[in-house]
Protein backbone atom coordinates (compact mmCIF):
# COMPACT_ATOMS: atom_id res chain seq x y z
CA UNK A 1 0.00 0.00 0.00
CA UNK A 2 3.34 2.55 0.71
CA UNK A 3 4.01 2.46 -3.21
CA UNK A 4 0.40 3.02 -4.32
CA UNK A 5 0.05 5.98 -1.57
CA UNK A 6 4.37 7.25 -2.88
CA UNK A 7 2.72 7.04 -6.54
CA UNK A 8 -0.14 8.99 -6.17
CA UNK A 9 1.62 11.59 -3.88
CA UNK A 10 4.58 11.87 -6.30
CA UNK A 11 1.78 12.27 -9.51
CA UNK A 12 -0.29 15.47 -7.82
CA UNK A 13 3.07 17.07 -7.79
CA UNK A 14 4.28 15.91 -11.56
CA UNK A 15 1.25 17.33 -12.61
CA UNK A 16 -0.77 20.48 -12.24
CA UNK A 17 -3.50 18.58 -10.32
CA UNK A 18 -1.41 19.10 -5.98
CA UNK A 19 -0.21 22.93 -7.12
CA UNK A 20 -4.11 23.82 -8.32
CA UNK A 21 -5.38 22.47 -5.13
CA UNK A 22 -3.33 24.19 -2.62
CA UNK A 23 -2.96 26.93 -5.11
CA UNK A 24 -6.42 27.60 -5.01
CA UNK A 25 -7.77 26.93 -1.42
CA UNK A 26 -4.75 29.55 -0.22
CA UNK A 27 -6.02 31.74 -2.19
CA UNK A 28 -9.66 32.05 -1.73
CA UNK A 29 -8.58 31.26 2.47
CA UNK A 30 -7.00 34.50 1.44
CA UNK A 31 -9.34 36.06 0.60
CA UNK A 32 -11.60 35.61 3.57
CA UNK A 33 -8.54 36.46 5.84
CA UNK A 34 -8.15 39.72 4.66
CA UNK A 35 -12.55 40.05 4.74
CA UNK A 36 -12.71 38.83 8.04
CA UNK A 37 -8.84 40.04 9.83
CA UNK A 38 -8.84 43.80 7.75
CA UNK A 39 -12.59 44.68 7.10
CA UNK A 40 -14.27 43.61 9.95
CA UNK A 41 -11.45 43.45 12.56
CA UNK A 42 -11.57 39.86 13.89
CA UNK A 43 -8.54 37.73 15.01
CA UNK A 44 -10.34 34.29 15.23
CA UNK A 45 -8.57 32.35 12.99
CA UNK A 46 -11.53 29.46 13.52
CA UNK A 47 -13.85 31.48 11.65
CA UNK A 48 -12.73 31.53 8.47
CA UNK A 49 -12.54 28.14 8.43
CA UNK A 50 -16.46 28.06 7.85
CA UNK A 51 -15.37 29.54 4.59
CA UNK A 52 -13.22 26.98 3.77
CA UNK A 53 -15.38 24.26 4.37
CA UNK A 54 -17.27 26.09 1.74
CA UNK A 55 -14.38 26.20 -0.69
CA UNK A 56 -13.41 22.19 -0.24
CA UNK A 57 -17.09 21.51 -1.83
CA UNK A 58 -15.60 22.62 -5.06
CA UNK A 59 -12.06 22.03 -5.32
CA UNK A 60 -12.16 18.18 -3.71
CA UNK A 61 -12.88 17.03 -7.21
CA UNK A 62 -9.86 18.60 -8.36
CA UNK A 63 -8.16 15.71 -6.45
CA UNK A 64 -10.57 13.14 -6.53
CA UNK A 65 -12.00 13.13 -10.23
CA UNK A 66 -9.13 11.35 -11.96
CA UNK A 67 -8.13 9.20 -9.17
CA UNK A 68 -10.14 5.87 -10.47
CA UNK A 69 -11.44 7.71 -13.67
CA UNK A 70 -8.19 8.34 -15.70
CA UNK A 71 -7.22 4.55 -14.82
CA UNK A 72 -9.74 2.95 -16.45
CA UNK A 73 -10.02 6.24 -19.72
CA UNK A 74 -6.09 4.97 -20.05
CA UNK A 75 -6.26 1.34 -19.75
CA UNK A 76 -4.07 0.93 -16.65
CA UNK A 77 -7.07 0.21 -14.50
CA UNK A 78 -6.93 -3.90 -15.33
CA UNK A 79 -3.21 -3.25 -14.03
CA UNK A 80 -4.28 -2.41 -10.52
CA UNK A 81 -7.90 -5.08 -10.80
CA UNK A 82 -4.50 -7.96 -11.49
CA UNK A 83 -2.06 -6.33 -9.23
CA UNK A 84 -0.44 -8.92 -6.03
CA UNK A 85 -1.93 -5.42 -4.02
CA UNK A 86 -5.80 -5.79 -2.96
CA UNK A 87 -7.95 -3.57 -3.97
CA UNK A 88 -8.96 -2.32 -0.54
CA UNK A 89 -5.12 -1.01 -0.52
CA UNK A 90 -5.26 0.48 -3.77
CA UNK A 91 -7.97 2.56 -2.46
CA UNK A 92 -7.05 3.13 0.65
CA UNK A 93 -3.61 4.04 -0.89
CA UNK A 94 -5.35 6.64 -3.35
CA UNK A 95 -7.23 7.91 -0.25
CA UNK A 96 -4.11 8.72 2.04
CA UNK A 97 -2.89 10.07 -0.63
CA UNK A 98 -5.24 12.93 -1.32
CA UNK A 99 -5.91 13.20 1.70
CA UNK A 100 -2.00 14.24 2.39
CA UNK A 101 -2.59 16.95 0.32
CA UNK A 102 -5.50 18.17 2.56
CA UNK A 103 -2.79 17.88 5.44
CA UNK A 104 -0.24 20.04 3.40
CA UNK A 105 -3.10 22.99 3.04
CA UNK A 106 -3.85 22.83 6.25
CA UNK A 107 -0.55 23.28 7.70
CA UNK A 108 -0.07 26.24 4.58
CA UNK A 109 -2.74 27.99 6.93
CA UNK A 110 -0.65 28.18 10.14
CA UNK A 111 0.59 31.24 8.12
CA UNK A 112 -2.40 33.25 8.87
CA UNK A 113 -2.45 32.06 12.30
CA UNK A 114 0.83 33.31 12.52
CA UNK A 115 -0.16 36.67 11.10
CA UNK A 116 -3.16 36.94 13.55
CA UNK A 117 -1.04 36.39 16.82
CA UNK A 118 0.78 39.66 15.59
CA UNK A 119 -2.55 41.17 16.04
CA UNK A 120 -3.73 39.77 19.04
CA UNK A 121 -4.40 36.57 20.92
CA UNK A 122 -5.90 33.58 18.71
CA UNK A 123 -7.13 30.61 20.68
CA UNK A 124 -4.47 27.89 19.80
CA UNK A 125 -6.93 25.22 20.94
CA UNK A 126 -9.91 26.55 19.16
CA UNK A 127 -7.64 26.29 15.68
CA UNK A 128 -6.15 22.41 16.62
CA UNK A 129 -9.97 21.67 16.78
CA UNK A 130 -11.09 23.19 13.82
CA UNK A 131 -8.52 21.83 11.62
CA UNK A 132 -9.33 18.63 13.09
CA UNK A 133 -12.79 18.60 11.76
CA UNK A 134 -11.71 20.77 8.79
CA UNK A 135 -9.80 17.42 8.14
CA UNK A 136 -12.86 15.30 8.74
CA UNK A 137 -14.79 17.29 6.58
CA UNK A 138 -11.96 16.60 4.09
CA UNK A 139 -11.68 13.27 4.09
CA UNK A 140 -15.48 12.88 3.88
CA UNK A 141 -15.83 14.80 0.81
CA UNK A 142 -12.45 12.85 -0.61
CA UNK A 143 -13.86 9.50 0.04
CA UNK A 144 -16.62 10.29 -2.13
CA UNK A 145 -14.80 11.62 -4.91
CA UNK A 146 -13.14 8.49 -5.10
CA UNK A 147 -16.38 6.34 -5.10
CA UNK A 148 -17.81 8.99 -8.04
CA UNK A 149 -14.58 8.70 -9.76
CA UNK A 150 -14.67 4.68 -9.90
CA UNK A 151 -18.34 4.70 -11.10
CA UNK A 152 -16.90 6.52 -14.80
CA UNK A 153 -14.32 6.64 -17.03
CA UNK A 154 -14.52 10.67 -17.71
CA UNK A 155 -12.70 12.49 -14.96
CA UNK A 156 -15.51 15.43 -15.47
CA UNK A 157 -18.54 12.95 -15.22
CA UNK A 158 -16.68 12.23 -11.73
CA UNK A 159 -16.12 16.02 -10.96
CA UNK A 160 -20.09 17.08 -11.67
CA UNK A 161 -21.49 14.00 -9.62
CA UNK A 162 -19.30 14.94 -7.06
CA UNK A 163 -19.89 18.71 -6.72
CA UNK A 164 -23.53 17.71 -7.24
CA UNK A 165 -24.19 15.37 -3.76
CA UNK A 166 -21.92 18.35 -2.46
CA UNK A 167 -23.99 20.89 -3.10
CA UNK A 168 -27.45 18.78 -2.57
CA UNK A 169 -26.47 17.51 0.87
CA UNK A 170 -25.29 21.42 1.79
CA UNK A 171 -28.96 22.90 0.90
CA UNK A 172 -31.02 19.47 2.14
CA UNK A 173 -31.34 21.26 5.39
CA UNK A 174 -32.72 24.44 3.88
CA UNK A 175 -35.83 22.21 2.64
CA UNK A 176 -36.82 20.19 5.69
CA UNK A 177 -34.75 19.90 8.81
CA UNK A 178 -35.23 16.33 9.05
CA UNK A 179 -32.04 16.42 6.24
CA UNK A 180 -29.99 18.30 8.96
CA UNK A 181 -28.34 15.44 9.84
CA UNK A 182 -27.33 14.78 6.54
CA UNK A 183 -25.52 18.18 5.79
CA UNK A 184 -21.81 17.42 6.53
CA UNK A 185 -21.02 21.44 6.59
CA UNK A 186 -23.30 21.57 9.28
CA UNK A 187 -21.40 18.93 11.21
CA UNK A 188 -18.21 20.62 10.71
CA UNK A 189 -19.54 23.84 12.22
CA UNK A 190 -19.95 22.62 15.51
CA UNK A 191 -15.70 22.79 15.25
CA UNK A 192 -14.76 26.09 15.04
CA UNK A 193 -16.62 26.62 18.04
CA UNK A 194 -14.00 24.15 20.26
CA UNK A 195 -16.53 21.40 20.46
CA UNK A 196 -15.57 18.20 19.12
CA UNK A 197 -19.00 16.16 18.88
CA UNK A 198 -18.29 12.93 19.37
CA UNK A 199 -21.56 12.21 17.24
CA UNK A 200 -20.30 14.01 14.66
CA UNK A 201 -16.90 12.71 14.45
CA UNK A 202 -18.42 9.60 14.65
CA UNK A 203 -20.65 10.15 11.56
CA UNK A 204 -18.03 11.97 9.56
CA UNK A 205 -15.46 8.42 9.89
CA UNK A 206 -18.22 6.43 9.61
CA UNK A 207 -19.48 8.54 5.68
CA UNK A 208 -15.78 8.01 5.02
CA UNK A 209 -15.80 4.34 5.36
CA UNK A 210 -18.75 3.41 3.39
CA UNK A 211 -17.79 5.31 0.67
CA UNK A 212 -14.11 3.98 0.66
CA UNK A 213 -16.36 0.50 1.11
CA UNK A 214 -18.69 0.75 -1.62
CA UNK A 215 -15.67 1.98 -4.22
CA UNK A 216 -13.90 -1.22 -3.38
CA UNK A 217 -16.99 -3.29 -3.73
CA UNK A 218 -17.58 -1.37 -6.76
CA UNK A 219 -14.19 -2.79 -8.05
CA UNK A 220 -14.30 -5.63 -6.51
CA UNK A 221 -17.70 -6.18 -9.08
CA UNK A 222 -15.21 -4.85 -12.27
CA UNK A 223 -12.61 -7.56 -11.48
CA UNK A 224 -14.85 -10.48 -11.23
CA UNK A 225 -17.13 -9.50 -14.46
CA UNK A 226 -13.46 -9.17 -15.99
Amino acid sequence: MLAVIKKEFKSYFCSPVGYVFIGLFLIMFSVFFYLDVFQYQSINFEYIFYSGATILTFIVPILTMRTIAEERKTGTEQILLTSPLSITKVVLGKFIAATLIVVITEVCTFLYFGILSYFGAPHITTALVTLLGFLLLAMSYISFGIFASSITENQIIAGVITIGFFILIWFLPQFSSIFSSFSLINMFSKFPTGQIDIADTVTFVTFTIVCLLLTVIFMQRRKSVR
